[in-house]
This record gives structure tokens, sequence and C-alpha cells, in this order.
């Protein structure tokens, strides 16, 4: 049987790129997949290429940045197909400048997007598998956050954007510990592959292989990964943080107390400078910010 039958899965910003490959592989295994996307015609187009191949499928255009309109697209998962198993938060924006150089506009928007995005839906969805899970209805409930390498490491140029993707690999950490109890798992990815948003970044870096080389950057290569975390058999599996790019797959070793010295009393002013050095001597090297 397939990983995914009889599964009901919501992926947001699923009209092209890692999100339509998402929902591709979803399908293939046996997933009934929401399509939700801002662009129309491009949900309606990938939820056409699932119909086509024999699988279940609808589009949906509803906004993510605000619970009524979230609302409306859990509404219609359940119409649709009876019951929302899995919700892949995958909708993203770019507004890219040096941090002087950010309007309050570029902040807001790459928040609300990101960050409101990944609580709206989870939120509706999490209130309702602790509701079926305290009523004695065994739940299975996955929720996949995009975090981004931009958020673990920094990356010049995207302050909002890191703080953004940052912020939600924490979230993912606290709602990992508090839905358990409910039978419902969290995880992050910080997937690396050609999208819309990484080819205007960065379009030489990422363009596809004309030599019949491997593609490291497709985005199907990611899809394994994100299919498995939505199935039943990754439920052992949860505050998790995922780098995946190609053949590739890490865990992200996240923030931890690290090196310590500990006085065992007040320290004074003029004792913190050689103390910090002497931790910073001892403490592993951190991964560059990217761009730097």
């Amino acid at each position: 049987m397939a990983i995914c039958e009889g599964r009901t899965v919501i992926i947001t910003g699923a009209g092209g790129g890692l999100g339509r490959a998402y929902a591709l592989a979803f399908a293939e295994q046996g997933a009934r997949v929401v399509i939700n996307d801002i662009r129309a015609e491009a949900a309606q187009d990938v939820a056409g290429e699932i119909l086509a191949a024999g699988g279940q499928a609808i589009a949906n255009s509803d906004d993510i940045t605000t619970l009524d309109s979230a609302q409306r697209i859990v509404d219609a998962a359940l119409e649709a197909f009876g019951e929302v198993h899995v919700l892949v938060n995958n909708a993203g924006v770019l507004r890219d400048r040096m941090f002087v150089s950010l309007t309050e506009e570029d902040w807001d928007l790459v928040m609300r997007v990101h960050l409101k995005g990944h609580y709206c839906l989870a939120n509706i969805l999490g209130r309702r598998w602790r509701d079926l899970a305290k009523a004695g209805t065994p739940v299975a409930g996955r929720i996949i956050n995009t975090s981004s390498g931009a958020g673990l490491q920094g990356s010049i140029g995207q302050s909002n954007y890191s703080a953004a993707k940052g912020g939600i690999a924490a979230l993912t950490l606290v709602q990992a510990a508090e839905l358990a109890r409910y039978g419902v798992t969290a995880n992050a990815l910080a997937p690396a592959a050609r999208t819309a948003m990484t080819e205007s970044a960065m379009p030489e870096v990422v363009k596809a292989p004309h030599d019949g080389s491997f593609d490291a950057w497709a985005p199907e290569n990611v899809a394994p990964l994100v299919v498995w975390l939505g199935s039943v058999e990754s439920g052992q599996v949860t505050g998790q943080v995922f780098e995946s790019q190609g053949g590739r797959i890490s865990l992200a070793d996240g923030w931890r107390t690290g090196t310590t010295q500990d006085k065992g009393g007040r320290w004074q002013v003029r004792e913190i400078g050689p103390v910090v050095a002497q931790i910073l001597a001892q403490a592993p090297v951190a991964q560059k910010v990217w761009g730097s």
C-alpha cells in the first residue's frame, strides 16, 4: 500500500516549485491533496495534473495569513475529503534588502506570510486534532514547517527573511512539545532547491544542468523526505529541523547550552572580557552567515 493512502494533506504555496513537487509526490503515495496558492490558476493547474494521473486533489486560493481565511481552507478540505491529517506550511515571499534599507512594509509582509502564515492553519488544525484526541479518536497529525538555511545561519541581505525563518524553527520546537500528547508531530525543513524565489536570488547557482548529470537543485529531490514526514511511519520523529538538497539529508544542530565558565558567584565587570575570550576559544566555530 502507498505510504500515505487515505491521508489528506494541505500544502500551501503549492502552485509551483517545492509545493508542486510535494503535492505530486504526496498524490503518488495515495494522499488526497489540497493545493493552496494565492495564484488560483497555478493551484488549479497542479490539481489538474493530479486528477489527470488518477489522484485526488482540489485547488484553493484562500489567504493563509488570517484565521478566517485559513478556516476556509480547512473547511474546503473537510468538505472534499472528510478529514485533514497533514499540514505542509510551504508558502513564502522575499523582500531582500540590506537591513538599513528595509522598509516597514518589507518587514511586515515577510513576517505576515512566513510567521503568521505558519501560525494560522496550524492553530486551526492543532485545535481540531486536540479535540479529536480528547474525544478518544486516534490522531496521527503532522505539521511540516519550512525554515531555511537563512533562518539557521543568517543571510546577508535577508534579515527579515532570516528572522522569520529562525522564528519558524523555534515555533516548531514548541509545537512538537505541546502537541505530542494529542498524537501530533511537528518538524521543520530547510530545503535548498530551484524555485521562483531562489531563481530570483541566485539564478546561476540553481540553474539546471544540460549535460544529463544529476540535478541537485531539482525540487523533486526534497519531496520524498516531506512525504515520509507526513506519513504514519514518522510518528516517532518530532521537534526536528532537517536540511535537504539534492541527495543530502542533514539534521540541523540547533541552539543548545554550549561552552560554559561558572565562577560560582557574581562576575566582576573587569573579569568578563577574559572569560568570554576563553569561552570563545574553547567553543566550536559557528557556521558563517550566508553571503559573508
